[in-house]
Formats: C-alpha cells, sequence, structure tokens
C-alpha cells in the first residue's frame, strides 16, 4: 500500500494492535510493533529493517532493530491472540500444515543448512519452517510457525547459543513439530474440522496415526508409491502356544501398489466433481473413494503402552479411504489421498478438502512477496520467530479487513 493508504488506516491498526498486543509489557513495545506492521504492509522491493525505517514518517532503525531482535517479548501470546481471531472470522473448514524455505547466504542464520529449497526447487542453502494455516475456499492465513532445526545445528550446542537457540533443543523430523503445533492450538481451544497436507506429510504413517491419537480427522495426500490391502484382507492370528509374548496377527498376502488396487478395484467407478471456480472456468475432474488396508507400523505411542520403546511392526492399522483422482484423457491416476473420515463421506467434500491446500499458495505469495515473510536479515532464534510473528500480524489484519464488508480495501 502507498504511504497515504497505510497512514489513513493508523486508527484501526492501532485499536488491532492494542488487542493482539496486549501481552507486551510496555506500551513502547506496542508502538513499535504498530510502526514494524506498517512497515511491513508499506509498498517497497525491501522490508528490512532499515528500508522500513528509511520509507516511514516515524520509522527509527535502532528502535525497530531493538525491537525485533533483543526485545524479550514472547510471541506465543501474540500468535494465539491472531489465530482466534482469525479463526472466528474465518471460521475454518481445515487446517492446512505445510513449510515453507528461506534462501539464505553464509551459516550462521538459525537453522539455516543445505537442504531441499521449495522456493528454488532444489538442495540449496536455506531456512525450512513448518506452518499451520486456517482456510477455506475464500479465506485463510497462518496461525502458528516452527522453524526446522537440522541435526547439523542440534548436534553443535555452541553453534546454537550463538544463535540464542533455547537450551535443550533437540532435532525434530518435520512431521513432529506439525503434530506440536496441532497440540498447541488444541491448548489454545482451537478446533479444526479436517486437517489437509501434502505427500511430504501424508506418507508419514507416524504423523497420520499421531493425528488420529490427537482425535483429529484428516485428508492428506499420498505419493502413489505407497502399498495396501483390499479391505476385505484379514489377517491371520497364529495359535498362542504359551511361550513368550503372544505373536502379533499377520496378513498371508502381500500388499499391492496403490496404482494395481485402484485400476483393479475402480475401473468403472469414477465420478466428475467440481471442486471451485478457478481463474480459467469450474475445476473439475474424476474422482473414485477405495477402501484399503494401509501397510504400516505402530505409533511411538502404542508401542510404548505395549511395552516397547521403538516402532515395531503390528501387521494390522484400521481400514481407512484413499480419494483416488484419473483425470479424462490419463492413462493411470495421477493423485491419492489418504483419509480416516467415516467411509459415508461424500466424495464431492472428501475432493474439495484435500484441494484446499492451494490456499495455502494464495497465503505465502502475500506473506512473500507482500509482506517480506523472507527478507528479514538478522540471525537470531528470538528475530527470526519475532519477525514471523510480526508479519503473521500483518497479514491477520489485511484479511480482517477485507472480510469486513464496511471496510474500504486499498488496492
Amino acid at each position: 500500500m502507498r504511504l497515504g493508504e497505510v497512514e489513513r488506516l493508523r486508527g484501526e491498526l492501532a485499536e488491532f494492535v492494542a488487542d493482539v498486543f496486549a501481552s507486551f509489557p510496555r506500551r513502547d513495545q506496542r508502538r513499535w510493533g504498530g510502526c514494524y506492521l506498517r512497515g511491513l504492509m508499506l509498498d517497497g522491493r525491501r522490508k528490512s529493517v532499515q528500508p522500513m525505517a528509511e520509507r516511514l514518517p516515524d520509522g527509527n532503525m535502532q528502535a525497530l532493530q531493538q525491537f525485533v531482535n533483543q526485545s524479550p517479548w514472547d510471541p506465543l501470546p501474540v500468535r494465539r491472540r491472531i489465530a482466534e481471531r482469525l479463526t472466528e472470522a474465518v471460521t475454518p473448514e481445515v487446517w492446512v500444515i505445510d513449510d515453507v524455505s528461506f534462501p539464505k547466504c553464509g551459516t550462521r542464520s538459525v537453522g539455516v543448512a543445505r537442504q531441499y529449497c521449495g522456493a528454488l526447487g532444489k538442495t540449496a542453502n536455506c531456512q525450512v519452517a513448518v506452518s499451520v494455516h486456517a482456510a477455506t475456499d475464500t479465506a485463510s492465513g497462518p496461525l502458528d510457525w516452527q522453524l526446522y532445526l537440522p541435526r547439523e545445528w542440534t548436534d553443535d550446542p555452541a553453534r546454537c547459543r550463538a544463535a540464542g537457540v533455547p537450551d535443550g533443543a533437540v532435532h525434530q523430523e518435520k512431521w513432529r513439530l506439525a503434530l506440536r503445533l496441532l497440540d498447541t492450538l488444541a491448548d489454545w481451544k482451537l478446533t479444526a474440522r479436517v486437517v489437509v497436507a501434502d505427500a511430504g506429510y501424508g506418507t508419514s504413517t507416524p504423523f497420520r496415526l499421531g493425528l488420529e491419537e490427537q482425535g483429529l480427522h484428516y485428508v492428506v495426500a499420498l505419493s502413489g508409491k505407497e502399498v495396501a490391502r483390499p479391505q476385505t484382507a484379514e489377517p491371520h492370528q497364529p495359535t498362542y502356544d504359551g511361550l513368550g509374548p503372544p505373536t502379533l496377527p499377520r496378513y498371508r498376502t502381500e500388499p499391492r501398489p496403490l496404482p494395481r488396487l485402484a485400476a483393479e478395484s475402480l475401473a468403472s467407478g469414477f465420478t466428475e466433481v467440481t471442486w471451485r471456480e478457478g481463474r480459467r472456468g469450474p475445476m473439475t475432474s474424476r474422482f473414485a473413494v477405495l477402501r484399503v488396508r494401509p501397510a504400516g507400523k505402530q505409533s511411538l505411542r502404542a508401542a510404548q503402552e505395549a511395552g516397547g520403546g521403538h516402532y515395531r511392526w503390528d501387521g494390522v492399522l484400521p481400514v481407512r479411504t484413499v480419494l483416488v483422482e484419473w483425470p479424462t484423457g490419463q492413462t493411470e491416476p495421477t493423485g491419492y489421498w489418504i483419509s480416516n473420515l467415516p467411509a459415508t463421506t461424500p466424495v464431492e467434500d472428501l475432493v474439495r478438502w484435500a484441494k484446499m491446500r492451494w490456499r495455502i499458495e494464495h497465503d505465502y505469495r502475500e506473506l512473500k512477496h507482500g509482506l517480506g515473510l523472507d527478507h528479514f536479515e538478522g540471525r537470531t532464534w528470538r528475530g527470526w520467530h519475532h519477525h514471523v510473528t510480526l508479519v503473521t500480524a500483518a497479514q491477520a489484519f489485511l484479511t480482517l479487513r477485507r472480510l469486513d464488508p464496511k471496510a474500504h480495501m486499498p488496492a
């Protein structure tokens, strides 16, 4: 937005800042928080501290640097209040789990490492963060974030201390970070109808079981390389001879690849479904539902309750629904999603939720290109989480205005 447009919003922004930054102990922190948000919303190629301070009439580079990098305010209460306001206004149908990358130079920025960088489409030097977003087809926004720490960081305590990483931080896979974020949202008394995620998460059996242990329904993508058995497959329970622990159930048939199961079971069972209006008209494809027994492992919690400390094969997983997309003209299916929703769930609902991941791209486009999510130039854990929280606040403010029928939104 242009400077005049941002200045005309100062009254509404002041009310928003007073609410979401109410946990700040000092008035000057709320003042610089509001100033930082105006800098993020103001037009400009770079949204790092120096150029923002130069563009703002009341900008002060030293004060903004101190506010985002050194000031000891806790970002979690701010994110909680943003999440409460956003979910109340958006009424999300799904929570979308995804991760986003930030290309970086050097080795000192917290969490930076050579790893897959989605922003560049290749392995590169970058930071990666996991996020959870509230979404409908018409509105969305991030609720919470967690920076991913590769093993090369958690195995180097001195490097972590230099970047201000909290003591005791350990390496956790992205799917574990996602489950932690969902735990946090549950602690905030926020609920979702369905959780959706791409195949980077959906292919993880422990992740899916973790969602089920939290009592969550999901529609998550698969890669198409998974194996499963038909719903009718029955496990065999060997007779217990009284020696040692009982033998776990076993199947007597090998699992088959999902494409093969789909081709055998759904040759004539596909239905044309339209899930939303796109820029070029209705978005339509053919879909079918397949009931299968996935092949996988017990969750960590189930293994511990059974007396073991590690994942172990239990031979049996519950029957689950697999949504299959097979567009007209294609020689084989092009998309797979697995869900624990009831078997009676209409295929139209499964398709709409599975496809709602597109909103995450809208969020990242606005957060990065419009609000400077990836423009932060600091190196510390505190600074990174402060900046991401402030960008989330700016996006939430704009989203709430877009949803307000009385509000005038600048171009």
